[in-house]
C-alpha cells in the first residue's frame, strides 16, 4: 500500500475512534439524564447541547470528505478503494450516533419544555384564583362602602332636619325676638321642625334609602369587623408579606 494511503487510513481510523470514545461518554452522559425519573435541568441539557454541537460539525465534515473519497480524489490514493467499504460503515455508524444523541436531547428537552408548561400553567391557575378572589373581596368592600356612605348620608339628613329648628329656636330665644307672642313662637318652632321633616321623607329616593336601612348597617358593620386592629407600637414594623416583598430581587 502507497505510504500516503496509510497515512490517509490512519487519520480516518484515528479520527473515527476518537469521534467514538467521545460520543460514547456524551451517550452515557444522556442514558443517565433520561434515567432520572425527573427531566433534567436546563443547565445539564446546555452541557449536553454543547457536547453534542462540539462533535456534530467534524462528524459532518468526515461524512463529506469520505464521499469524496468515493469519487475523483480517491483515485490519486492507490489501494484507498479496497477499504472504502470500511470507511464508509465507520462514517455511517458516526452520524447515526450522532443523530441518535441528538434526537435523544430533543426528546429531553421536549419533556423539560412540558414539564415548565404545566408549572406555568399551574401558576397561571393560581393567579387566577387569586385574581378572581380579590375582584370578590373588592366587590364586597364596595357594597360595604356603600352602605356607610347610605349612613353617612341618612345622618346628613337628619342633621339637616334638625338644624332648621334649632336655628329658630336660637333666633327666638335672643332677648331682640322679646316682642313675638308665645303662639307664634310655639307656631314658628313647629313648622321649622315639620315641614323640612314632611320634605325629605316625601322624597322617592330618601324612602327608597330608609327601606334598605338595615342592609346598610348589616355591611358597614361587616367592613368594620374585618378592619384589622393593629397596635400603635406595631404600625412603623412593616409585616412579613411586605418584608419579603422589599427584599426580593
Amino acid at each position: 500500500m502507497d505510504a500516503g494511503t496509510r497515512a490517509l487510513l490512519d487519520l480516518l481510523q484515528a479520527a473515527s475512534s476518537s469521534y467514538i470514545e467521545y460520543l460514547e461518554v456524551v451517550g452515557r452522559k444522556l442514558d443517565e439524564a433520561q434515567a432520572k425519573p425527573e427531566p433534567p435541568s436546563l443547565v445539564e441539557l446546555t452541557e449536553l447541547h454543547r457536547a453534542i454541537t462540539l462533535v456534530h460539525p467534524k462528524v459532518a465534515r468526515l461524512s463529506v470528505l469520505v464521499t469524496e473519497l468515493g469519487g475523483p480524489l480517491g483515485t490519486r490514493f492507490p489501494g484507498l478503494a479496497d477499504h472504502l467499504p470500511t470507511i464508509r460503515s465507520d462514517s455511517a455508524h458516526l452520524e447515526e450516533f450522532v443523530n441518535g444523541l441528538s434526537q435523544g436531547l430533543r426528546d429531553l428537552v421536549g419533556l423539560r419544555n412540558a414539564v415548565e408548561a404545566n408549572r406555568l400553567a399551574e401558576a397561571a391557575n393560581e393567579i387566577g384564583r387569586v385574581s378572581n378572589r380579590i375582584a370578590a373581596l373588592a366587590n364586597t368592600s364596595n357594597l360595604r362602602m356603600l352602605g356607610v356612605a347610605y349612613l353617612a348620608l341618612f345622618l346628613a339628613l337628619l342633621s339637616v332636619v334638625v338644624l332648621f329648628p334649632n336655628t329658630g329656636a336660637t333666633i327666638l330665644g335672643m332677648p331682640s325676638a322679646a316682642w313675638v307672642p308665645g303662639v307664634w313662637v310655639d307656631a314658628i318652632l313647629v313648622l321649622l321642625a315639620v315641614l323640612p321633616l314632611v320634605f325629605v321623607l316625601t322624597r322617592p329616593w330618601v324612602r327608597q334609602m330608609l327601606t334598605g336601612l338595615s342592609t346598610y348597617e348589616g355591611r358597614s358593620a361587616e367592613g368594620l369587623a374585618d378592619i384589622p386592629e393593629v397596635p400603635a407600637q406595631d404600625v412603623d414594623k412593616p409585616s412579613e408579606a411586605e418584608r419579603l416583598i422589599r427584599q426580593s430581587p
